[in-house]
């Protein structure tokens, strides 16, 4: 039996207000009241789509000891569309902060707006063929758009994640069926930063109205399965009722359509779709069978029934967990400062040349990317960084440290400060030094936090994050930084 084995989610908690995105934009696009409804996701300045995708990662994949847990993950497929390297394998970073072995095959599935399900299509495919038998996808967005703009206000960023495998799967692939159609709806150029979109009567009449119903009906019909069946469907789609329509032709209660998180997080792109298929399975029953549709370029559609043993599924934070973690946001600036979208005067302070030394990169991956420390066998000493000779002055015992994670570890504040001299998209930039309950500390920044929240004896957990971008070459860095527990 192949199929789903676990499922994970994130959304950033940051929720700009589409009312504040309309107000500011009132004195150039007025019509943009009309949907000033509800809010949208928004990735923090040191969030992008690898980041999203890591937490999902480690909200399907959760572990006391990252190495030896994820240890049976052998293939990783990245979806996104918005990929922060063109030229190097960004799923590999991906795997690198999961501490995913190195035995593993990996591929970046991008280039549509169906990249999600297509990577969930190549997983199942893998497992079935005999090629993997324990594949994790992973899907991260965040996408830009121009100021005042109607996809400003559409979109949201998210990440979400699925574990794949035979056995004790949570839900059973029945099948699936995709069409390939070169129906440009929207595109982004090799050299643009946005989407140029097409008339949305042509989109919703000569793309979504033909190509998705035509998708579904010939997957109930390959597999057998009645439309009255159905109990979750989720349909991906950025116009109004146009959903219950849809379903509608293809003989499936429109009641049995999934929220498509539009007023709440928005449309988060290539992640979508597998976002949606993991709120559904937040709530799903034995015997409940999942449809997920996916449009762009064609539509993919997939057929899951879920089993009994979803209910001994540990509970995962997922979508529901993500949506409770949330601080609105009004500050429109912020949002346009955080995307790259106006040009902040950052001061003398910022002008540091930020070239990453590969070789350091390479050599230090496990620390850098894993968060990978030492543990002594002799004494028990946990340490961070690794060293030869143990930190422990009673046990200072040479070549005794095992390579030890400290991402899944709880630390907490041991002193701190916030610094508005020192350069910060989002000042005061917050540092501090961080200890951990199996020994170890190190100095890190501390993000997702407001002033004064913050103190000595704060618990923090550890969350993968943009340290810095190198402007001048084009090259992001990743590291670990301290988030409120």
């Amino acid at each position: 039996m192949t199929g789903i084995t676990a499922y994970g989610a994130y959304i950033p908690r940051l929720r700009l207000q589409r009312k504040a995105i309309a107000a500011a934009n009132a004195w150039f696009a007025p019509g943009l009241m009309g949907a000033a409804k509800g809010e949208r996701s928004m990735a923090n300045f040191d969030e992008d789509a690898v980041t999203l995708a890591v937490e999902a990662g480690r909200d399907c994949l959760p572990a006391n000891d990252p190495v030896k847990d994820r240890a049976f993950v052998d293939a990783i497929y990245f979806a996104s569309t918005t990929m922060p390297f063109s030229d190097r394998q960004n799923a590999g970073i991906v795997a690198a902060a999961l501490n995913l072995a190195d035995e593993i095959s990996s591929a970046d599935v991008t280039s549509s707006q169906r990249a999600g399900t297509s990577a969930i299509i190549a997983a199942l495919d893998a497992v079935k063929s005999g090629r993997a038998k324990a594949p994790l996808m992973a899907a991260g967005e965040n996408r830009k758009a121009r100021a005042a703009s109607s996809q400003e206000m559409a979109y949201g960023d998210a990440g979400a994640a699925l574990a794949f495998g035979n056995g004790k799967v949570i839900a059973k692939f029945l099948g699936s069926h995709s069409l390939t159609i070169d129906f440009v709806d929207h595109f982004r150029g090799e050299s643009e930063e946005f989407d140029y979109s097409w008339e949305e009567r042509w989109i919703r009449d000569e793309g979504y109205t033909k190509i998705v119903p035509a998708a579904i009906k010939a997957l109930l019909e390959k597999t057998g399965v009645a439309a009255a069946d159905i109990a979750h469907l989720i349909l991906q789609c950025p116009f109004a009722r146009l959903d219950a329509t849809l379903a509608k032709q293809c003989g499936i209660d429109p009641a049995r359509l999934r929220d498509n998180l539009a007023s709440n997080v928005g449309d988060a792109g290539a992640a979508h779709a597998v976002l949606m298929l993991v709120h559904a399975l937040e709530e799903a029953k034995p015997g409940d069978k999942i449809l997920v549709a996916q449009f762009g370029q064609g539509c993919d559609a997939l057929l899951f029934e879920v089993t009994k043993e979803i209910s001994e599924l540990p509970r995962r934070n997922g979508v529901t967990g993500s949506l409770a973690r949330r601080k609105e946001e009004n500050n429109y600036m912020k949002f346009l400062g955080f995307n790259g979208l106006i040009e902040l005067e950052k001061g003398m302070r910022a002008e540091v040349d930020k070239r990453t030394a590969l070789t350091v990169l390479y050599r230090k991956n496990d620390m850098l990317m894993g968060l990978i420390g030492g543990k002594c066998r002799v004494c028990g000493t946990a340490q961070f960084p690794r060293s030869r000779i143990c930190v422990n002055p009673n046990c200072k015992a040479v070549d005794s440290q095992d390579p030890f994670g400290f991402s899944e570890s709880q630390g907490t504040i041991l002193s701190w400060s916030a610094d508005f001299l020192t350069y910060s998209m989002n000042p005061p930039n917050h540092y501090g030094m961080i200890t951990f309950a199996d020994g170890g500390r190190f100095m890190a920044d501390i993000t997702d936090v407001e002033q004064g929240q913050i103190d000595s004896g704060t618990k923090v957990r550890m969350m993968f994050r943009v340290k810095d971008v190198d402007e001048k070459r084009g090259f992001k860095r990743y590291f670990w930084k301290a988030v409120p527990a």
